[in-house]
């Protein structure tokens, strides 16, 4: 039977094992556009910059 050589600590352990639980990620819905977006990320509608609901940034137009 296999036996270790040299003792795996609790954390390298544990840092392999935190890949397991890796899931589909949670969809949030706007309050202001109703537009779904990722949690906590900043998200583009109609040429503005949305964060928790309010606007962040306005992308400019080229003249």
């Amino acid at each position: 039977m296999a036996h270790p050589k040299r003792k795996i600590s609790k954390t390298r352990r544990d840092k392999r094992r935190t890949h397991i639980k890796a899931e589909i990620p949670t969809i949030a819905k706007c309050p202001t556009t109703g537009q779904p977006h990722l949690y906590h990320r900043a998200h583009w509608f109609e040429g503005k910059l949305y964060y928790k609901g309010k606007v962040v940034m306005e992308k400019e137009v080229a003249l």
